[in-house]
């Protein structure tokens, strides 16, 4: 029995929610997904996660939910990592961090997915353990009877993606990058039966830098002073990847790009309650 699995990059701000809760029915229908994954580590305001978001999200219908570095930028998201089975902390985080180190989703058609997240260590947060040490350890704990195994590396460095990409192949059904919000081009198949990406790109709005302002990132980095990083607005886009894995050896069998554009207009979400940013 093949799964299909949807991955969606990073979900910037409102705009990013905005394009995920249109299009996500359809895109689920039309593709006959079985799991969708996203990380929504910038989903509120540009950075971090509320309570009232995580519900929106399962709404919208994701099933479950990777972080990274922004992962405790609203406090009052720690109960959530505390108790749900939905979302993931990174793994290699130290092992008193809250949050748990792999989930398991049971699909409708019967097979079952972990997703396991791990953090970089180069250019990224010092504190991290090895995320090749963790994965190892985190693979060894989940049940012998789930197959299907996908790990996001959020990381900056490309090459420590495809490092982790190439040791977890054969161990993982499928791998991919998030965290710099720029789509690569290099989905692929490995040897031993891995779908591999090194970054799914940005479910945000494009007309922007990283889904920022320009005239606010531009404005720092030509006079270096101070500026908020306000959400940019347009151009909304939802990406990510579409795998196809064998429920029963858990190996890979196809991966391509996706990407989904909204109409361009200004990005509003579904229902904006007062705490949808702040």
């Amino acid at each position: 029995m093949n799964i299909n699995i949807l991955c969606i990059g990073d979900v910037v701000g409102r705009p990013g929610r905005s394009v995920l809760a249109n299009a996500l029915p359809a895109i689920v229908r039309d593709h006959a997904i079985d799991c969708v994954i996203a990380n929504v580590e910038n989903i509120a305001g540009g950075s971090g996660l509320t309570p009232s978001l995580y519900e929106k999200l399962r709404r919208y219908g994701v099933d479950l939910m990777t972080m990274g570095d922004h992962i405790y930028r609203r406090g009052e998201i720690i109960p959530v990592l505390a108790r749900s089975d939905r979302i993931v902390r990174p793994a290699n985080f130290p092992p008193t961090a809250v949050g748990s180190e792999f989930a398991v989703y049971q699909t409708k058609r019967g097979p079952s997915i972990a997703v396991v997240s791990l953090m970089g260590r180069l250019f990224m947060r010092p504190i991290v353990d090895c995320p090749f040490q963790a994965i190892d350890r985190v693979i060894q704990q989940i049940p012998r009877d789930v197959k299907i195994i996908v790990v996001d590396i959020h990381a900056e460095a490309t090459s420590e993606k495809i490092a982790l990409g190439w040791y977890l192949d054969g161990r993982a059904s499928v791998i991919f990058g998030t965290h710099t919000h720029i789509a690569t081009a290099d989905e692929r198949l490995l040897h031993k039966g891995t779908a591999y990406i090194t970054d799914l790109g940005m479910t945000g709005p494009y007309e922007s830098v990283l889904g920022r302002r320009i005239d606010r990132v531009t404005h720092f980095l030509t006079t270096g002073m101070p500026e908020p990083f306000e959400v940019a607005g347009k151009d909304a886009r939802l990406c990510g990847i579409i795998a196809r894995v064998d429920g029963e050896s858990g190996r890979a069998t196809h991966i391509e790009r996706f990407r989904f554009d909204a109409p361009d207009r200004a990005s509003g979400d579904d229902d904006m309650d007062s705490d949808s940013d702040h």
